[in-house]
This record gives C-alpha cells, structure tokens and sequence, in this order.
C-alpha cells in the first residue's frame, strides 16, 4: 500500500504493491470471498476487515495507497477503514461510478490505482475533495505513498524506476517483483522493501498478472517467506 507499480504489456499489464506496515499489523493471505454479492481476490487486514489490493479475478483491479498528493495530518477517529472503500470500489458493476458517488467524508486521505476494462486511473481524496485523473495505459507508472515519503524521496524512487525500465529489454512479473524486493537494499528507510527501526517494515509484495484469460494473484509474505497464488478459475 507504500510502493506500486504499473507494468504495461502486449496482453494486459503487471501490478506490483509493497505493503509498508507496522509490524504488527500482519495480513491474511489473498482468498477469494464474497463481498456485496460479487466474488473478489484479496488479502486481508484483519484488524479492519478490508484490504489495500483487490481484484475481481477477471479484469478489474484496485490498489490502495495511504494519503493523497501531500502529506496530511492523522486526525482520528475516522468513519470507516480505506481498506472496506477498496472492497466497496471493486465490488461495484462501474467502479468509477460508485467512485463520483461514494461519501467519503471522514475518511483519511488516500491514493487508488484503478485498472479496469484496459483503463488506467489514478484516485485521490485528500480530505475535502476527490480527484480522478485517467492515464496512459500503455505507459508505465510508479506512486510512493505521501505519508512515508518525502517528495525528493518520491522523486528517486521514480528515477530509479525510470532506469529500470530503460535497461530491461522484456518486462516479467518475475523482473517487476525483483525491483519491488531488491532495489536499493541497503537503504533500510528508503528502498524499495524498507525497516525503521525494526517497527515499520515492508511487510509483504502483492502482484497481479491481468491478460485475456483473467488476473493471477500472488503474494509474498517478506517475513514467513511464504507464497501463494489466487486465480478466479
């Protein structure tokens, strides 16, 4: 939910999430559950019930990124976890309509990452307002979340994204999640799989593979080192 991706391919797009939490917080690993009637793929944070990655299996997927354009203040308590607005988005028949109508007032700050129907957009509320920019899908994206990362932090990130991409020939899921776990290893603060003062830490790597037949979802718990693989077949 600190650090995503956006891969495009020939036959869909790769999406790659580093989920930066305290250590504390651990997650349930993606299953498929019923959520408002529709089948959805997703790891969840049991502290909330939601998620920050979800997809409906077919061609749909959301991804969360805690604050907006800027840092913002926590000021809680807050009405309900960005984490069930995720499930309330991919749940819905037109995401970017339940989106426009959603109250989200009382909800901290946040970034969304939609890529539905080969549409790619970007999501923000910061608080007093929403925003939805819609961009290249054919193009590659990087987002840093606001709240742990300074903007020249955010800016090297992106530039350590762009020299990737420009020395890869041929982008795989299997590249996309070697740059998601290995980039700058030895910044603890910083790189790309982070541990400050052993208390916040990149606690997993979620991945979703979208092509002609579906969405593959794998996971990767950093501390068990466990794997697993959700598809919607």
């Amino acid at each position: 939910m600190c650090t995503v991706s956006f891969i495009a391919t020939q036959t869909g797009a790769i999406i790659t999430s580093n989920r930066d939490e305290h250590i504390l917080r651990a997650a349930l690993p993606p299953q498929k559950y019923n959520y408002n009637s529709k089948s959805v793929i997703f790891p969840k944070d049991p502290a909330a019930g939601g998620t920050w990655f979800a997809t409906d299996g077919i061609e749909k997927v959301i991804v969360l990124l805690n604050g907006a354009a800027e840092k913002h203040a926590h000021k809680p308590p807050y009405r309900k976890s960005r984490g069930l607005i995720v499930l309330d988005l991919i749940s819905a028949d037109k995401s970017i309509e339940e989106w426009e109508s959603i109250d989200l007032n009382e909800i901290e700050p946040f970034t969304i990452v939609l890529f539905s129907e080969n549409k790619l957009y970007q999501l923000q509320w910061n608080g007093t307002e929403k925003s939805t920019l819609k961009l290249d899908a054919s193009k590659n994206h990087i987002w840093s979340s606001s709240t742990l990362y300074a903007p020249e932090i955010r800016a090297q990130r992106a530039k350590w994204f762009a020299e990737f991409i420009e020395k890869e020939t041929v982008l795989s899921s299997q590249k996309m999640f070697d740059f998601h776990r290995y980039t700058e290893n030895s910044d603890s603060k910083n790189g790309l799989v982070i541990s400050r003062d052993d208390v916040l830490k990149t606690l997993s790597i979620t991945q979703t593979f979208i092509n002609a037949i579906g969405v593959r979802m794998e996971y990767y718990d950093l501390i068990s080192g466990e794997k697993h693989t959700v598809s919607n077949d």
